[in-house]
Order: structure tokens, then sequence, then C-alpha cells
């Protein structure tokens, strides 16, 4: 195992949107510099990151130069280009690793490398053309909901199988991607761990949360879930699983649906999460200080929860709520600096506390 990095080190993040905004933020707390790569202008995270690089991530010669930067690289987002991480690990670690990346990038790997851990998804099958998907429906019926492979969040690249005479529309909203076919899960609700491994091997979850999406976009999370102790278990449980058998390293957001017959896996992010941002004001050590301490080769630090609390997303026109909710004193307001309002743009978030935890 590599040695802890020391003060003054830098982490590289790949992405500079609100999730490296919070990153850097934790970082800097314990001593750490933060080189941001970001091919938009004026990201989020560049306003509190030590360096900031504004370049393409098929600029090669501008990767070798981050790259040779920092003491370790992570990223806030998943859809990276290969040639981007190969020219970058080539000169520094990447943590989380390549696998869990690959795994996470493409739905139908990712389903399938769940199925051979054992656990629980919805029933699916590939969608390359019009004969795949009737051979899809036939076996796994309606509703059903049609996914592209890769670059799909907040409910992009989605199109819902109600009947089989919707299937057509469907597979022309795939504009041609790869795409795959999700049978519906009958679920009471919707909860996600945050789970974080260390270098050493040594794993700390978070209590889980429920979700409430609006839209495809998560509008709240609030901990505890309403869920018998042996429920939560299991759920800790099975995020350990996955963060094992792909030698994590850093934060990982495991989505869960709850059924009757038990949990299913809906999918996994290898990195900080939406749902877990209540840890900033439910938890001594948040989930970014979490993920910091892990790419860094820090202790892992106790998540145990102090408060219980309420996330809820400020999307679009919400940010026209924040002088009420400036004035609430059970409300933590986290703002991310985008200059832009825009229908179904994440702007912040608030963290609500309902009390003390049990």
């Amino acid at each position: 195992m590599s040695e802890p990095l020391a003060q003054g080190a830098t982490i590289g993040i790949l992405g500079g949107g609100q999730l490296g905004r919070m990153l850097s933020v934790a970082a800097a707390r314990l001593g750490l510099r933060c080189h941001i790569f970001e091919p938009g202008a004026e990201p989020p995270a560049g306003h509190v990151a030590h360096r900031v690089t504004t370049a393409s991530y098929e600029d090669s010669a501008a990767l070798a130069a981050f790259a040779a930067s920092v003491d370790v690289v992570t990223y806030e987002f998943e859809n990276i280009p290969t040639a981007a991480l190969d020219a970058i690990e080539a000169v520094v670690p990447i943590r989380p690793n390549r696998r869990a990346l690959a795994v996470s990038q493409d739905r139908l790997v990712e389903k399938a490398f769940l199925s051979e851990l054992g656990l629980k998804t919805a029933p699916f099958a590939a969608v390359d053309d019009e004969v795949d998907l009737a051979e899809a429906l036939a076996d796994i019926g309606t509703p059903a909901i049609l996914k592209t492979r890769r670059f799909g969040y907040d409910g992009k690249g989605q199109a819902r199988i109600m009947a089989p005479d919707e299937a057509p529309a469907a597979l022309a909203a795939m504009a041609g991607a790869p795409a795959i076919l999700e049978g519906f899960v009958a679920f009471t609700s919707e909860i996600s761990v945050i789970a974080a491994r260390g270098l050493g091997g040594e794993v700390a979850c978070f209590d889980p949360g429920t979700n409430v999406h609006e839209g495809g976009i998560l509008r709240t999370t609030t901990v505890p879930a309403p869920l018998p102790a042996a429920l939560r278990t299991d759920a800790v449980l099975l995020a350990g699983r996955i963060l094992n058998a792909l030698d994590y390293v850093g934060v990982m957001g495991v989505e869960l649906f709850v059924t009757p017959g038990g949990l299913v896996v809906n999918e996994i992010a290898p990195r900080v999460h939406n749902s877990g941002h209540w840890t900033q004001d439910g938890c001594v050590i948040d989930q970014f200080e979490q993920h910091i301490r892990a790419v860094a080769g820090w202790p892992l630090g106790d998540g145990a929860r102090h408060s219980d609390i309420r996330m809820e997303n400020l999307i679009g026109t919400d940010m026209d709520r924040v002088p009420e909710l400036a004035r609430d004193p059970a409300v933590a307001l986290h703002l991310y600096g985008k200059a832009e309002i825009k229908p179904g743009r994440k702007m912040g978030h608030a963290n609500r506390r309902l009390g003390p935890a049990a």
C-alpha cells in the first residue's frame, strides 16, 4: 500500500461540476490541494480549487501536464474517454480504478457484473435493433424501460414502454445507440447506500436514505430510511460486496429498490453521489471528506450519523426559495455557484435537520 498523501499534496479531479467543487472544499479542510481538469469554462469547482486546467479530454498535451502536476487522480463523473484515462494512468494512479469505471459506464456490463455477484437486478436484455427489442419484450414483457447503455443520467436516454405498440417510438428515441431493456420492478421504496473503501480494504458505510425522484431527477433523500434492522444490514453488506469485488478505493453510491422479496440493485455510481449530500450536515465526516481520505490513502472516517436529515435538491427556479430557506434555522444551504438557472438544472441543495439521530 502506498504512503498517505502529505499536507500540500495535490489531488487531480476529472470534472469541474458541483461534486468536484465539494470534493475540493473537503480536500482543503485536510490541507490538500485540488487541480481540476474540465473542458468547460468557469466550472463551479474552479471557484474553490487550487488550480484549473481548461482543456478537452482529447488534448493529450494538457492531459500529460495535468497528470504530472498531481499525486493521484479521481473523478466526479463516469463518462471519461478511455484514451484520456490511458494518458493519465501512465503517469499517476487513478482512484477508483479503471474497472469500476468500465463497469459503471455501460448499463449492460453493470447489470451483468451485479448478476455474477449473485445480486438481484431488474430483468434485462441487450437491444441493438428491432429484432432484439421484439425478443426482449417477448421475454421480459411490459411495462419496461429502454435505456441507452452509455451516457444516460437524470432520466436522459430513457424511454418507457407501457405496451408493445410503444416499442418503435422508444427504439427511435435511442437514436441508434446501443441500448438495454429493463423490466419494471415493483418496489415499495428506493434507497441508496453511500459506501467507502480505503486503500487497505477497510469499508465504511453511511446509513441508507430513502430517495424520491421527480421527472427522473432526485428530489429528496431522507435519512434514516424506514427499514427493519435486518434489511438495513443487508443493504450495507451488499454495498460492501460490490466494493470488494471491484477492489474499489473511494466512495460509491449504490441505489437499491426495496421489494417484498428483498433488495434489488438499481445501479451503482463510482463517485460521491447526490443522495449522499445529506452527510454534510448529518455526520461529522461527510461523503466528500470520506472520498478524499480514501483516494489519499488516509484512514477512513467514522460515518456515524448524529442527526436525521432531509436533503432537497434545488432545481431550476427552486432558487427563488433561497431567501426563505436562508431564514430557516433548521436548514443548511449548499449552493453551487452556477451563473445560469435552467429548467432541470441542479443549482444547489438544502439539508433540513429533522432532529437528533435516535
